[in-house]
């Protein structure tokens, strides 16, 4: 029996694989919020697809999403990384990952985990939307202006309102599943 799914996944097996397992699930852990905030920003101005095709590229060349690790990289590892054809060879956005995990590292510190701080944005409780299409999902909100404009000032690159309301969405902060799709009362 077919699953009904949102529309945005169909059609590809890695796309319904990430849509059934992982889009829309509440994330509390640091590392893989850490992880998606990373995979968001190298998104920006990409497909989504793209990105997760390229994801375990991402997972070696980036040392497993460890942000302490990624916090310390210097030049050579920076180099190392714009020639690695396995992943967004973006200087700009490399960079920001760095920028990125040690700006990560000092609200751990502000709050006692990244996890407190993003969620608090939402009272610890996902959002949860009523939508009937994928296509009716706004691109940005208020709060991803709100927290894209805190995080700016915390440091972070690459974090518009749009990235951060597609990490919304991955991380389970705001359920934009379909009314319609098997996940949308599961997450």
């Amino acid at each position: 029996m077919k699953k009904n799914r949102c529309g945005w996944c169909e059609g590809d097996a890695l796309y319904e694989a990430y849509h059934d397992q992982e889009w829309g699930v509440p994330v509390f852990d640091d590392a893989t919020l850490f992880e998606f905030l990373m995979l968001e920003t190298f998104q920006a101005g990409l497909s989504w697809i793209t990105i997760l095709r390229k994801r375990e590229n991402f997972r070696k060349a980036f040392d497993n999403f460890d942000y302490k690790k990624i916090a310390q990289y210097n030049q050579d590892k920076i180099d190392a990384l714009l020639q690695d054809a396995g992943i967004i060879r973006n200087k700009l956005k490399v960079n920001a990952t760095i920028t990125n995990a040690q700006a990560f590292i000092e609200i751990q510190k502000e709050f006692g985990s990244f996890s407190k701080y993003i969620w608090s944005f939402v009272d610890g409780k996902p959002i949860k939307n009523t939508l009937k299409s994928y296509k009716d999902a706004p691109a940005n909100t208020a709060l991803s202006d709100r927290i894209s404009t805190d995080l700016k000032k915390r440091g972070f690159k690459f974090v518009g309102s749009t990235v951060i309301y597609a990490h919304m969405q991955a991380t389970g902060m705001v359920n934009d599943h379909e009314v319609g799709c098997f996940r949308y009362n599961d997450v």
